[in-house]
C-alpha cells in the first residue's frame, strides 16, 4: 500500500491509519491520476480476440431459422458458436434455472443473446454480429407487473407473512385507507461497463479476469460450461469501476462466453459491451407495483395493514426470490404496522431479468409505507412527521411482522436529534406561510427514517474467508473473499488487519480478490462485506496473534497476559520490541507467521413455510430531512437543502462511511426522480444511453447537504469493532425528497389532499400530481359553494 497521509490527527504513541481513523481510500491517488488499472487498461495478452454476441430482436419468440453465413464471412471473424457448442452446461441461472449462456429454440427478451462471436477486433466482432438473418414466430408478450398478476405469470412462487389477524384489525379500526402506486426500476450505470478477459491455461482450464461482486459464482458457472473441475478455473477481480448489484450475477455471463471461445479458438478473449449493449443485455433494480389497505386510530397509530408488493422479475428468477422477499422484510421500514399480512409476488416479463440493486428489494417496499404515513397525515390533517414517530417501533411495538424482535431503538432518538439540528419546525412554518402568498412556486419539506436489515437473506451467503501473511520484514499481506468497487472495503480491512497487530496502515497490502487463495467466496453485497470479510481477517489476525503471544511468553520467561501490541512494538513484560525486530525473532524461532481465517454470522434464521424468524443480525438506521421547490406550471423542481443524521456505529473510517452516505444518497435520488426506464410496445429499451437516461449530474446535488454520523453508538452485536454496514441504508434516505415533492404540492390544496406521484417523479409526473391536486381542490370547493347556497 502506498504511504498516505491521514486525515485524523494521531497521539504519538499510536500506530497511524488504524481502523476508526480516516485513513484516505487505498487506490484514491490511482483513481484520480488514471493509474488504477480496470479490465479494459490490462496488457491485451498475444493472439487476443474480441467477444460480441448476436441479440434478439423480439420479446418473446419462437426461432425459426437462423442463418450466420454472413456473420462468419465477415472479416476479422475467427469463430462463431450457438448453444449447440457449449460442452457442459448450458444454463447458468445464478441460484434456480432459467438463463441460458446462449438461445435454444425460444427467446424471452429483447437483446437475448443468441450466438457469440470472437473476431479480431472489438469493432468487427459487434459489426459481424449485427449480419445474422434471424426467422421468428412472435408469441404473446408480457411486459409490466400488472400484466404478469393479470395472467398469472410468475418465475417462483408468491410467498406471505402473517402477523396476527389483519383482517379483523382493518375491519375494526376507526380509520381505513387504500392506495396503490407504481415504484420504477433503475440502470446502474457503472462507470466500467461489463467486460472480462479470459486466456486458456493447460489442461483445458482457463483464467478470468473480471468485474464481478462474485468471482467464485463466475469460477463456478464457467467450470460449468465448460464441463470442467471447479480448481480448473482460477478467477482474479483488482476492482471493478463501481457495481451496485449489477456485477453480482450479471457479469458471469461475459465469463462463460468469453471461456466457451477461448476453449474453442485456444488464444484469449476480451469481451467488453459497449454501453448501449450493456443497458440493454443486463438487468437492473426491480420495478415494482406495490399496494396496501391499512387500519389506524383517530392519532393515526397503524392497526392493521394489508401490503402487496409485486416486483418485475423479467424473463427468469436470477436473484428475484430473495429480492422480493427483501421488499416483503422492509415493508414496514421503521414502523410497527400492528396486525399485518404482506404478500409478495415475483412477476415473469418478457423483458431483461431485473437483479440487484442497491438496497435489493428494500428500497422499493420502503415506498408503500412511506406513502401510507403522508396518506394518513393528509387525511388527518396533521404534519406527516408526527405520523411518522408515533407509529415507530418501540417498547410494546418491538415485533416485526416476521417476527424479528427489534431490539435496539435508534429512531426516536435519531429523529428527535435531527428535528433540531435542521430547524425542522421552524423551517416548516416558513415554508407553510411562504406558500401562502407565492402564487406559482411551492416549497416542500420532509423528514424520513430508515430501518434496514443487514445479513443475505439466503443465510448460506453469511460467511467469508481471509488470508494473512506477516513477512520477516514486518509488512503484511492480505487478501480475503470481498471484492472492491470503489467503496473503500479494502481500506477499511486492512485498517481492521493494522489496528489487529497495532502497525502503522502502511505495513498491510492489500491483494487482488482470487479464487485460489481464499475459495467458496460469497458476492460483496448486502452491505455485509466489511461485516463478513473484517471479522474473517479479524480471525486470521487473531490466530497469528496467539502464537506470537505464547512465543514471545516462552522465551521470555512471562505470562501471555504480559505480552502486548502497540504502536508497531510487541511488549513483554518491561521489554518493549519493534515489531520487526520480533517478527524476525518469532521466524527463526520457526512460529508460523501465516494464517486463513473465518467467519460465519451467528443468530440468524428465517422459516419460509410460517414467514417468521430473525433474518438480520442486527439493523442499520438513518434519517434524512429534505426540502425542495416546486415550479406549479412546469413540474420542474429544485432539490434546496439535505440534512442526514446515519449511524454506522463505531466507523472503522468517518471519511469513507461519510462518501457512502453522500453517494448513496445523491444515487436513491436519481433512483426516485430522474431516472427512468422507458419501454416501447414491444419490450425494447428506448432509455439506453445517457442521451435518454438522466443519472443526477453534479448539479443536482443539493447546494446545502449536511451529513453527520450518531456519535457514541457501538454495535450491540459483535461486528467487527463495534461498527454498522453503511453500503445500502443511505439509499433509502431519499425516499424524503420524494416525500418533500409531495409535501410541495399537496399545499396546493391546503395539505388536505395526498397526491399521488409514482416514482420516477419526473417533471411530467409531478406536474401530473400538481393537475390532480388542484382538481380536487376545485372540486372541494364547488362541493363546499353548493352545500352554501342551498343552505342559504
Amino acid at each position: 500500500m502506498r504511504k498516505l497521509p491521514i486525515n485524523t490527527p494521531r497521539p504519538s504513541n499510536t500506530a497511524s491509519g488504524l481502523s476508526g481513523t480516516q485513513a484516505y481510500h487505498d487506490s484514491a491517488w490511482k483513481h484520480v491520476s488514471g493509474k488504477a488499472r480496470y479490465i479494459d487498461d490490462l496488457l491485451e495478452p498475444e493472439g487476443l480476440l474480441h467477444a460480441a454476441t448476436g441479440q434478439s430482436t423480439q420479446a418473446h419468440a419462437r426461432i425459426t431459422a437462423m442463418d450466420l453465413d454472413a456473420v462468419r464471412a465477415y472479416p476479422g471473424v475467427v469463430e462463431v458458436m450457438t448453444v449447440n457448442d457449449v460442452p457442459g452446461h448450458t444454463d447458468i441461472g445464478p441460484v434456480f434455472p432459467g438463463d441460458p449462456v446462449l438461445a435454444g429454440d425460444t427467446v424471452e427478451y429483447v437483446g437475448q443473446p443468441l450466438f457469440a462471436v470472437a473476431a479480431t477486433s472489438h469493432r468487427a466482432a459487434r459489426q459481424a454480429a449485427r449480419l445474422a438473418k434471424v426467422s421468428y414466430e412472435p408469441l404473446p408478450t408480457a411486459l409490466t407487473a400488472q400484466e404478469a398478476l393479470a395472467q398469472k405469470l410468475f418465475v417462483r412462487p408468491d410467498h406471505t407473512q402473517l402477523r396476527g389477524d389483519p383482517d379483523t384489525a382493518l375491519a375494526e379500526a376507526p380509520h381505513r385507507l387504500q392506495a396503490e402506486m407504481n415504484v420504477g426500476g433503475q440502470e446502474h450505470f457503472y462507470l466500467e461497463g461489463q467486460a472480462c478477459m479470459v486466456e486458456p491455461t493447460e489442461d483445458a482450464g482457463v483464467f478470468v479476469h473480471t468485474s464481478s461482486q462474485h468471482p467464485s459464482e463466475v469460477q463456478k458457472l464457467v467450470a460449468e460450461v465448460l464441463g470442467l473441475a471447479i480448481h480448473e478455473v482460477q478467477v482474479e477481480v483488482r476492482r471493478m469501476g463501481g457495481g451496485f448489484g449489477g456485477k453480482e450475477t450479471q457479469a458471469a455471463p461475459l465469463a462463460c462466453i468469453s471461456a466457451l471461445l477461448a476453449r474453442k479458438t485456444g488464444r484469449p478473449i476480451k469481451y467488453r459491451m459497449a454501453r448501449a449493449d450493456d443497458m440493454v443485455q443486463t438487468g437492473k433494480r426491480h420495478d415494482f407495483y406495490n399496494t396496501y389497505d391499512i387500519g389506524f386510530d383517530e392519532k393515526g397509530v397503524l392497526r392493521g395493514a394489508d401490503i402487496m408488493v409485486a416486483g418485475r422479475c423479467g424473463f427468469s428468477p436470477d436473484l428475484s426470490d430473495a429480492i422480493v422477499d427483501r421488499a416483503m422484510f422492509h415493508s414496514d421500514n421503521g414502523y410497527s404496522l400492528g396486525e399485518a399480512r404482506v404478500v409478495g409476488h415475483r412477476c415473469k416479463t418478457h423483458t431483461v431479468s431485473n437483479t440487484a440493486f442497491r438496497g435489493f428489494g428494500g428500497p422499493q417496499g420502503m415506498m408503500i409505507i412511506e406513502r401510507a404515513m403522508d396518506d394518513i397525515a393528509r387525511y388527518l390533517g396533521e404534519d406527516p412527521l408526527d405520523i411518522r414517530k408515533r407509529n415507530l417501533y418501540g417498547p410494546g411495538r418491538d415485533v416485526t411482522h416476521y417476527g424479528q424482535k427489534i431490539e435496539q431503538h435508534l429512531l426516536p432518538e435519531m429523529i428527535e436529534k435531527l428535528e433540531a439540528s435542521s430547524d425542522y419546525h421552524k423551517r416548516r412554518a416558513e415554508i407553510t406561510e411562504f406558500n401562502k402568498t407565492s402564487p406559482v412556486l411551492k416549497r416542500g419539506l420532509s423528514l424520513t427514517p430508515v430501518k434496514f436489515g443487514i445479513s443475505f437473506t439466503a443465510q448460506h451467503l453469511n460467511q467469508a474467508g481471509a488470508l494473512v501473511h506477516v513477512y520477516t520484514d514486518g509488512s503484511i499481506h492480505l487478501n480475503h473473499g470481498g471484492t472492491e468497487m470503489g467503496q473503500g472495503l479494502f481500506i477499511k480491512i486492512a485498517q481492521v488487519v493494522a489496528s489487529a497487530f497495532q502497525v502503522d496502515l502502511e505495513r498491510v497490502k492489500v491483494s487482488a480478490t482470487r479464487t485460489d487463495k481464499v475459495p467458496n467466496t460469497s458476492p460483496t453485497a448486502a452491505s455485509s462485506g466489511t461485516d463478513l470479510n473484517g471479522m474473517a481477517a479479524l480471525d486470521a489476525c487473531e490466530k497469528i496473534k496467539q502464537r506470537l503471544i505464547e512465543f514471545a511468553a516462552e522465551t521470555h520467561g512471562v505470562s501471555t497476559d504480559e505480552v502486548t501490541f502497540k504502536n508497531n512494538s510487541v511488549r513483554i513484560g518491561d521489554q518493549q520490541i519493534d515489531w520487526a525486530d520480533f517478527v524476525q525473532q518469532a521466524y527463526m524461532g520457526r512460529v508460523s507467521l501465516s494464517s486463513n481465517g473465518f467467519y460465519s454470522t451467528p443468530k440468524i434464521h428465517y422459516d419460509r413455510a410460517t414467514g417468521q424468524g430473525r433474518p438480520f443480525l442486527y439493523y442499520a438506521n438513518g434519517v434524512a430531512c429534505s426540502e425542495v421547490v416546486v415550479d406549479t406550471l412546469t413540474g420542474e423542481y429544485k432539490v434546496l437543502r439535505v440534512d442526514i443524521l446515519h449511524d454506522a456505529g463505531q466507523s472503522l473510517n468517518p471519511a469513507v462511511d461519510i462518501g457512502q452516505i453522500e453517494g448513496g444518497f445523491i444515487q436513491g435520488m436519481g433512483w426516485l426522480t430522474t431516472e427512468e426506464l422507458v419501454y416501447n410496445e414491444d419490450g425494447r429499451l428506448l432509455s439506453n444511453g445517457p442521451a435518454t437516461y438522466k443519472i443526477p449530474a453534479v448539479s443536482d446535488t443539493p447546494p446545502d447537504f449536511r451529513v453527520e454520523l450518531l456519535s457514541s453508538s457501538p454495535n450491540p452485536e459483535a461486528t467487527v469493532f463495534r461498527s454498522k454496514a453503511v453500503g445500502e441504508p443511505p439509499l433509502m434516505l431519499a425516499m424524503s425528497v420524494w416525500s418533500a415533492l409531495r409535501d410541495a404540492i399537496a399545499s396546493l390544496a391546503d395539505y388536505r389532499y395526498s397526491p399521488p406521484l409514482d416514482t420516477p417523479a419526473t417533471p411530467e409526473r409531478v406536474l401530473g400530481a400538481i393537475t390532480a391536486t388542484k382538481d380536487w381542490a376545485a372540486t372541494q370547493l364547488a362541493t363546499s359553494e353548493k352545500q352554501t347556497s342551498q343552505e342559504a
